[in-house]
Protein backbone atom coordinates (compact mmCIF):
# COMPACT_ATOMS: atom_id res chain seq x y z
CA UNK A 1 0.00 0.00 0.00
CA UNK A 2 2.83 2.41 0.87
CA UNK A 3 4.54 1.77 -2.45
CA UNK A 4 1.31 2.35 -4.31
CA UNK A 5 0.66 5.65 -2.53
CA UNK A 6 4.21 6.80 -3.31
CA UNK A 7 3.75 5.93 -6.95
CA UNK A 8 0.40 7.79 -7.00
CA UNK A 9 1.92 10.89 -5.39
CA UNK A 10 4.86 11.05 -7.72
CA UNK A 11 2.90 10.09 -10.81
CA UNK A 12 2.32 13.52 -12.30
CA UNK A 13 5.86 14.63 -11.56
CA UNK A 14 7.07 11.74 -13.73
CA UNK A 15 4.27 11.91 -16.31
CA UNK A 16 6.59 11.91 -19.30
CA UNK A 17 8.37 8.80 -18.05
CA UNK A 18 5.42 6.67 -16.96
CA UNK A 19 3.79 4.34 -19.43
CA UNK A 20 0.03 4.21 -19.98
CA UNK A 21 -0.12 0.80 -18.32
CA UNK A 22 1.52 2.22 -15.18
CA UNK A 23 -1.06 5.07 -15.13
CA UNK A 24 -3.92 2.58 -15.42
CA UNK A 25 -2.61 0.44 -12.58
CA UNK A 26 -1.97 3.37 -10.24
CA UNK A 27 -5.34 5.11 -10.72
CA UNK A 28 -7.21 1.80 -10.57
CA UNK A 29 -5.58 1.00 -7.24
CA UNK A 30 -6.15 4.35 -5.53
CA UNK A 31 -9.74 4.85 -6.71
CA UNK A 32 -11.25 2.87 -3.81
CA UNK A 33 -14.49 0.95 -3.80
CA UNK A 34 -17.03 3.83 -3.61
CA UNK A 35 -20.30 3.51 -5.48
CA UNK A 36 -20.54 5.77 -8.54
CA UNK A 37 -22.12 9.06 -7.50
CA UNK A 38 -22.74 12.27 -9.43
CA UNK A 39 -23.22 15.57 -7.67
CA UNK A 40 -23.62 19.08 -9.04
CA UNK A 41 -23.67 22.33 -7.15
CA UNK A 42 -23.30 26.04 -7.72
CA UNK A 43 -21.14 28.39 -5.72
CA UNK A 44 -22.07 31.92 -4.70
CA UNK A 45 -19.69 34.34 -2.95
CA UNK A 46 -20.46 34.88 0.72
CA UNK A 47 -20.80 38.59 1.43
CA UNK A 48 -21.73 39.81 4.90
CA UNK A 49 -25.04 41.66 5.11
CA UNK A 50 -27.25 42.59 8.02
CA UNK A 51 -30.93 42.85 8.89
CA UNK A 52 -33.52 42.18 6.23
CA UNK A 53 -30.77 41.93 3.60
CA UNK A 54 -29.54 38.73 5.24
CA UNK A 55 -32.88 37.02 4.59
CA UNK A 56 -32.87 38.14 0.95
CA UNK A 57 -29.34 36.87 0.52
CA UNK A 58 -30.18 33.48 2.04
CA UNK A 59 -33.19 33.06 -0.25
CA UNK A 60 -31.16 33.86 -3.35
CA UNK A 61 -28.25 31.66 -2.31
CA UNK A 62 -30.46 28.67 -1.53
CA UNK A 63 -32.18 28.91 -4.91
CA UNK A 64 -28.81 28.99 -6.65
CA UNK A 65 -27.32 26.11 -4.71
CA UNK A 66 -30.35 23.95 -5.43
CA UNK A 67 -30.02 24.45 -9.19
CA UNK A 68 -29.28 21.11 -10.81
CA UNK A 69 -29.64 22.09 -14.45
CA UNK A 70 -26.81 24.60 -14.74
CA UNK A 71 -25.48 24.48 -18.28
CA UNK A 72 -21.72 24.76 -18.67
CA UNK A 73 -20.49 27.46 -21.01
CA UNK A 74 -17.18 28.40 -22.68
CA UNK A 75 -14.62 30.00 -20.34
CA UNK A 76 -16.34 28.62 -17.23
CA UNK A 77 -14.00 27.61 -14.41
CA UNK A 78 -15.01 24.22 -13.03
CA UNK A 79 -13.95 22.54 -9.83
CA UNK A 80 -13.72 18.80 -10.46
CA UNK A 81 -13.30 16.34 -7.59
CA UNK A 82 -12.58 12.67 -8.21
CA UNK A 83 -12.80 10.69 -4.99
CA UNK A 84 -9.43 9.29 -3.86
CA UNK A 85 -7.64 10.66 -6.95
CA UNK A 86 -6.09 13.98 -5.87
CA UNK A 87 -4.05 14.14 -9.08
CA UNK A 88 -7.25 14.78 -11.03
CA UNK A 89 -9.11 16.81 -8.41
CA UNK A 90 -8.58 20.47 -9.20
CA UNK A 91 -9.96 23.40 -11.18
CA UNK A 92 -10.28 23.20 -14.96
CA UNK A 93 -11.03 26.01 -17.38
CA UNK A 94 -13.48 25.29 -20.18
CA UNK A 95 -11.87 26.37 -23.45
CA UNK A 96 -13.56 28.76 -25.86
CA UNK A 97 -14.26 25.74 -28.05
CA UNK A 98 -16.20 24.23 -25.13
CA UNK A 99 -13.84 21.44 -24.02
CA UNK A 100 -11.93 20.53 -20.88
CA UNK A 101 -8.46 19.02 -21.16
CA UNK A 102 -7.52 16.43 -18.52
CA UNK A 103 -3.93 15.17 -18.67
CA UNK A 104 -4.96 11.50 -18.39
CA UNK A 105 -7.36 11.59 -21.34
CA UNK A 106 -6.15 11.29 -24.89
CA UNK A 107 -8.62 13.93 -26.13
CA UNK A 108 -10.26 16.98 -24.51
CA UNK A 109 -13.66 16.24 -23.03
CA UNK A 110 -16.65 18.16 -24.41
CA UNK A 111 -18.26 20.23 -21.63
CA UNK A 112 -20.10 23.26 -23.02
CA UNK A 113 -23.81 22.63 -23.37
CA UNK A 114 -23.85 19.93 -20.67
CA UNK A 115 -25.25 20.32 -17.19
CA UNK A 116 -22.87 19.82 -14.29
CA UNK A 117 -24.43 16.44 -13.66
CA UNK A 118 -24.09 15.38 -17.29
CA UNK A 119 -20.46 16.46 -17.36
CA UNK A 120 -19.74 14.57 -14.15
CA UNK A 121 -21.39 11.45 -15.58
CA UNK A 122 -19.50 11.78 -18.85
CA UNK A 123 -16.16 12.17 -17.07
CA UNK A 124 -16.96 9.17 -14.90
CA UNK A 125 -17.70 7.06 -17.95
CA UNK A 126 -14.50 8.20 -19.69
CA UNK A 127 -12.35 7.32 -16.66
CA UNK A 128 -14.12 3.99 -16.32
CA UNK A 129 -13.98 3.20 -20.03
CA UNK A 130 -10.27 3.95 -20.23
CA UNK A 131 -9.67 1.72 -17.24
CA UNK A 132 -8.17 4.60 -15.29
CA UNK A 133 -10.50 4.59 -12.27
CA UNK A 134 -12.80 1.89 -10.98
CA UNK A 135 -16.20 2.95 -9.62
CA UNK A 136 -15.45 6.68 -10.06
CA UNK A 137 -17.23 9.18 -7.83
CA UNK A 138 -17.08 12.59 -9.53
CA UNK A 139 -18.34 15.94 -8.26
CA UNK A 140 -18.35 19.03 -10.49
CA UNK A 141 -19.14 22.58 -9.44
CA UNK A 142 -18.79 25.96 -11.13
CA UNK A 143 -16.39 28.49 -9.63
CA UNK A 144 -16.52 31.27 -12.22
CA UNK A 145 -18.72 31.97 -15.20
CA UNK A 146 -18.79 34.93 -17.54
CA UNK A 147 -22.16 34.03 -19.02
CA UNK A 148 -23.79 33.12 -15.71
CA UNK A 149 -22.88 36.20 -13.72
CA UNK A 150 -24.35 39.58 -12.85
CA UNK A 151 -22.17 42.67 -12.75
CA UNK A 152 -23.23 45.57 -10.55
CA UNK A 153 -21.29 48.82 -10.75
CA UNK A 154 -21.58 52.44 -9.73
CA UNK A 155 -22.84 53.76 -6.41
CA UNK A 156 -22.94 50.50 -4.43
CA UNK A 157 -20.72 49.57 -1.51
CA UNK A 158 -19.25 46.48 -3.15
CA UNK A 159 -19.27 46.77 -6.95
CA UNK A 160 -18.37 43.39 -8.32
CA UNK A 161 -19.23 40.54 -10.67
CA UNK A 162 -21.35 37.95 -8.86
CA UNK A 163 -21.93 34.37 -9.89
CA UNK A 164 -25.67 33.92 -10.39
CA UNK A 165 -26.83 30.61 -11.82
CA UNK A 166 -30.57 31.19 -11.80
CA UNK A 167 -32.92 34.14 -11.84
CA UNK A 168 -32.91 36.43 -8.82
CA UNK A 169 -34.16 39.97 -8.15
CA UNK A 170 -32.70 43.45 -8.17
CA UNK A 171 -33.00 43.75 -4.37
CA UNK A 172 -31.14 40.45 -3.96
CA UNK A 173 -28.25 41.73 -6.08
CA UNK A 174 -28.20 45.05 -4.21
CA UNK A 175 -28.02 43.04 -1.01
CA UNK A 176 -25.03 41.12 -2.34
CA UNK A 177 -23.42 44.48 -3.16
CA UNK A 178 -23.98 45.54 0.49
CA UNK A 179 -26.42 48.29 -0.42
CA UNK A 180 -26.16 51.75 -1.90
CA UNK A 181 -23.56 54.39 -1.13
CA UNK A 182 -24.57 57.74 0.33
CA UNK A 183 -24.24 59.48 -3.04
CA UNK A 184 -26.29 56.95 -5.01
CA UNK A 185 -28.73 58.29 -7.56
CA UNK A 186 -32.43 57.59 -7.66
CA UNK A 187 -32.40 54.93 -10.37
CA UNK A 188 -30.71 51.70 -11.37
CA UNK A 189 -30.05 50.94 -15.02
CA UNK A 190 -30.47 47.28 -15.98
CA UNK A 191 -28.94 46.00 -19.22
CA UNK A 192 -30.34 42.63 -20.25
CA UNK A 193 -28.16 39.71 -21.31
CA UNK A 194 -29.02 36.97 -23.78
CA UNK A 195 -30.47 34.64 -21.13
CA UNK A 196 -32.94 37.29 -19.97
CA UNK A 197 -34.01 38.18 -23.50
CA UNK A 198 -34.76 34.54 -24.27
CA UNK A 199 -36.62 34.07 -20.97
CA UNK A 200 -38.72 37.18 -21.50
CA UNK A 201 -39.52 36.52 -25.15
CA UNK A 202 -42.99 35.22 -24.28
CA UNK A 203 -43.46 37.18 -21.07
CA UNK A 204 -46.59 39.36 -20.75
CA UNK A 205 -44.49 41.92 -18.85
CA UNK A 206 -43.62 44.26 -21.71
CA UNK A 207 -41.76 46.68 -19.42
CA UNK A 208 -38.89 44.23 -18.89
CA UNK A 209 -38.44 43.21 -22.52
CA UNK A 210 -36.24 46.17 -23.44
CA UNK A 211 -32.49 45.63 -23.73
CA UNK A 212 -32.01 48.41 -21.16
CA UNK A 213 -34.47 49.89 -18.69
CA UNK A 214 -34.39 51.93 -15.48
CA UNK A 215 -35.81 51.18 -12.03
CA UNK A 216 -36.88 53.88 -9.58
CA UNK A 217 -34.90 52.84 -6.51
CA UNK A 218 -36.57 55.34 -4.24
CA UNK A 219 -40.03 53.96 -4.95
CA UNK A 220 -38.78 50.38 -4.72
CA UNK A 221 -37.02 50.81 -1.38
CA UNK A 222 -39.76 52.90 0.22
CA UNK A 223 -42.75 50.88 -0.92
CA UNK A 224 -41.34 47.36 -0.97
CA UNK A 225 -43.77 46.66 -3.82
CA UNK A 226 -42.64 43.36 -5.40
CA UNK A 227 -43.97 44.46 -8.78
CA UNK A 228 -41.29 47.19 -8.77
CA UNK A 229 -38.53 44.65 -8.06
CA UNK A 230 -37.54 43.26 -11.47
CA UNK A 231 -36.22 39.77 -12.02
CA UNK A 232 -32.49 39.69 -12.76
CA UNK A 233 -31.08 36.91 -14.92
CA UNK A 234 -27.54 35.57 -15.33
CA UNK A 235 -25.72 37.78 -17.81
CA UNK A 236 -27.53 40.98 -16.85
CA UNK A 237 -25.62 44.13 -15.94
CA UNK A 238 -26.72 46.67 -13.33
CA UNK A 239 -25.45 50.23 -12.99
CA UNK A 240 -26.39 52.60 -10.18
CA UNK A 241 -25.39 56.13 -11.27
CA UNK A 242 -24.14 58.48 -8.65
CA UNK A 243 -26.27 61.46 -7.77
CA UNK A 244 -25.04 64.87 -8.78
CA UNK A 245 -23.05 66.89 -6.27
CA UNK A 246 -22.69 70.57 -5.50
CA UNK A 247 -19.94 72.43 -3.67
CA UNK A 248 -20.42 75.11 -1.04
CA UNK A 249 -17.36 77.17 -0.08
CA UNK A 250 -16.53 80.48 1.50
CA UNK A 251 -18.09 82.00 4.61
CA UNK A 252 -20.14 78.97 5.68
CA UNK A 253 -19.71 76.86 8.80
CA UNK A 254 -19.06 73.58 7.00
CA UNK A 255 -17.75 73.93 3.45
CA UNK A 256 -18.09 70.70 1.56
CA UNK A 257 -19.18 68.53 -1.31
CA UNK A 258 -22.86 67.62 -0.97
CA UNK A 259 -24.91 65.00 -2.77
CA UNK A 260 -28.05 66.14 -4.52
CA UNK A 261 -29.70 63.09 -2.93
CA UNK A 262 -31.59 60.25 -4.53
CA UNK A 263 -35.03 61.88 -4.60
CA UNK A 264 -34.68 63.20 -8.13
CA UNK A 265 -35.88 66.65 -7.00
CA UNK A 266 -32.53 68.39 -7.28
CA UNK A 267 -31.28 70.95 -4.77
CA UNK A 268 -31.73 74.68 -4.21
CA UNK A 269 -29.25 77.26 -2.93
CA UNK A 270 -30.94 77.40 0.50
CA UNK A 271 -30.82 73.62 0.80
CA UNK A 272 -27.11 73.67 -0.06
CA UNK A 273 -26.47 76.40 2.51
CA UNK A 274 -28.38 74.35 5.09
CA UNK A 275 -26.16 71.34 4.39
CA UNK A 276 -23.16 73.62 4.90
CA UNK A 277 -24.60 74.43 8.35
CA UNK A 278 -25.54 78.03 7.48
CA UNK A 279 -23.42 81.06 6.76
CA UNK A 280 -20.99 82.67 9.16
CA UNK A 281 -21.76 85.97 10.85
CA UNK A 282 -19.10 87.55 8.67
CA UNK A 283 -20.74 86.41 5.41
CA UNK A 284 -21.73 88.88 2.74
CA UNK A 285 -24.97 87.14 1.76
CA UNK A 286 -25.97 89.63 -0.91
CA UNK A 287 -22.84 88.81 -2.93
CA UNK A 288 -23.34 85.04 -3.06
CA UNK A 289 -22.51 83.60 -6.46
CA UNK A 290 -23.09 80.31 -8.28
CA UNK A 291 -20.28 79.19 -10.57
CA UNK A 292 -21.62 76.90 -13.31
CA UNK A 293 -19.69 75.13 -16.03
CA UNK A 294 -20.25 76.76 -19.39
CA UNK A 295 -17.90 76.17 -22.29
CA UNK A 296 -19.07 79.39 -23.94
CA UNK A 297 -18.44 81.59 -20.90
CA UNK A 298 -15.22 83.33 -19.96
CA UNK A 299 -12.95 81.05 -17.93
CA UNK A 300 -15.29 78.17 -18.79
CA UNK A 301 -17.74 79.04 -16.01
CA UNK A 302 -20.80 81.25 -15.84
CA UNK A 303 -21.35 83.54 -12.83
CA UNK A 304 -24.88 83.65 -11.45
CA UNK A 305 -25.28 86.29 -8.75
CA UNK A 306 -27.61 85.42 -5.87
CA UNK A 307 -28.83 87.87 -3.23
CA UNK A 308 -29.04 85.24 -0.49
CA UNK A 309 -30.38 87.81 1.97
CA UNK A 310 -33.36 88.56 -0.33
CA UNK A 311 -33.93 84.83 -0.90
CA UNK A 312 -34.06 84.23 2.85
CA UNK A 313 -36.59 87.05 3.18
CA UNK A 314 -38.75 85.54 0.45
CA UNK A 315 -38.26 88.51 -1.84
CA UNK A 316 -36.49 86.44 -4.52
CA UNK A 317 -36.94 82.83 -5.63
CA UNK A 318 -34.60 80.15 -4.35
CA UNK A 319 -32.46 79.20 -7.39
CA UNK A 320 -32.22 75.55 -8.41
CA UNK A 321 -28.71 74.15 -8.60
CA UNK A 322 -27.25 71.79 -11.16
CA UNK A 323 -24.75 69.01 -10.69
CA UNK A 324 -21.19 70.32 -10.20
CA UNK A 325 -22.33 73.86 -9.35
CA UNK A 326 -20.17 75.77 -6.88
CA UNK A 327 -21.91 78.06 -4.38
CA UNK A 328 -19.53 80.72 -3.05
CA UNK A 329 -20.41 82.95 -0.12
CA UNK A 330 -17.78 85.71 0.35
CA UNK A 331 -16.71 87.23 3.64
CA UNK A 332 -18.09 90.73 4.30
CA UNK A 333 -14.54 91.86 5.11
CA UNK A 334 -13.29 90.49 1.83
CA UNK A 335 -15.72 91.70 -0.81
CA UNK A 336 -12.92 91.73 -3.30
CA UNK A 337 -12.67 87.93 -3.16
CA UNK A 338 -14.83 87.47 -6.22
CA UNK A 339 -12.76 89.93 -8.15
CA UNK A 340 -9.63 87.85 -7.51
CA UNK A 341 -10.96 85.46 -10.11
CA UNK A 342 -12.87 82.26 -10.45
CA UNK A 343 -9.70 80.22 -10.07
CA UNK A 344 -9.44 80.81 -6.34
CA UNK A 345 -13.04 79.71 -5.77
CA UNK A 346 -12.67 76.61 -7.91
CA UNK A 347 -9.44 75.83 -6.09
CA UNK A 348 -11.28 76.00 -2.77
CA UNK A 349 -14.02 73.71 -4.08
CA UNK A 350 -11.42 71.27 -5.37
CA UNK A 351 -9.79 71.21 -1.96
CA UNK A 352 -13.12 70.40 -0.35
CA UNK A 353 -13.75 67.60 -2.84
CA UNK A 354 -10.35 65.99 -2.33
CA UNK A 355 -9.59 66.60 1.32
CA UNK A 356 -12.94 67.44 2.88
CA UNK A 357 -11.26 70.55 4.33
CA UNK A 358 -13.04 73.31 6.15
CA UNK A 359 -12.25 76.79 5.00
Amino acid sequence: MGAANTCSTEFFKLLTFCSRSTLTAVLFFVSGTSTVGIQAQAVMPAIPVTGAQNEMKATAQNSIQSTGDYVIGPDDLLNVYVLDVPELSREYRVSYSGTVALPVLAKPLAAAGLTLGQFSEKLSQELLGEGLVSDPHVTASVVQSTLHSVAITGAVRRPQVYLVLTQTTLLDVLSQAEGLTDDAGSVAVVSRGSIAMRALADSPNHGEKADTFTVNLRRLLESGDPTLNPVIYPGDRITVPRAGVVYVVGAVNKPGRFSMNADGQGMTVLQAIALAEDTKNTASKSLTVILRSDAQAKDGRDRIMVNLKAVLQGKQPDPKLRAEDIVFVPESTGKRALNRGIESIVEAATGVAIYGSHF
